[in-house]
């Protein structure tokens, strides 16, 4: 399984980073393959490439904020394999997201 995710917060520090580290930490328990692009105060780190999106399973977005280059997930997103989340409910329960996430 592959899992794809954007980090984003209104300020665009803590809540950002504490939710790429859930995201990945959840994804290694289970042994998925995951990488997480922040944007945050620092603009955009570990920017997913179009051939990781395309190869990827599903896509989460941990955002409170509209981000950059959202479109790039239009066609995952017709496919039902999308779910936005505010990135506090996966600080709290990455476990239920990432379910949730998998199921639809």
């Amino acid at each position: 399984m592959k899992i794809v995710a954007v980090a984003a917060c209104t300020i665009g520090i803590a809540h950002t980073y504490m939710a790429k580290e859930a995201i990945e930490q959840e994804c290694a328990r289970r042994g998925f393959e995951c990488k997480v692009e922040t944007q945050g105060g620092m603009g955009i780190d570990d920017e997913l490439e179009e051939d990781e999106i395309a190869e990827a399973d599903y896509v989460l977005l941990a955002v409170a904020i509209g981000i950059e280059g959202e479109e790039r997930f239009e066609e995952k997103e017709d496919a039902g394999r999308v779910l936005t989340v505010d990135p506090s409910k996966v600080i709290a329960n990455p476990a239920e997201i990432i379910d949730q996430l998998i199921a639809q």
